[in-house]
C-alpha cells in the first residue's frame, strides 16, 4: 500500500500557512508580553481624577 505523492501546490501552501502561523503566534506573544509588562509595573490600577469627584 503506497500513499499518493504530495502535489507541489500543497507543499507551497503548507510553507505559506506555517509562515503565517508563526507571524500570528509572534503577534499574540507580543501583545501578551506588553500586557504582562503593563499590569506588572504597578498592578492593575485605574487612575482616578480627583477633580471629577468634587
Amino acid at each position: 500500500m503506497s500513499f499518493r505523492q504530495e502535489h507541489e501546490l500543497h507543499k507551497r501552501r503548507f510553507g505559506r500557512n506555517l509562515g503565517l502561523g508563526l507571524v500570528l503566534a509572534g503577534l499574540v506573544a507580543l501583545v501578551f508580553g506588553l500586557t504582562v509588562v503593563k499590569v506588572g509595573v504597578d498592578g492593575f490600577t485605574l487612575e482616578q481624577n480627583s477633580e471629577a469627584r468634587d
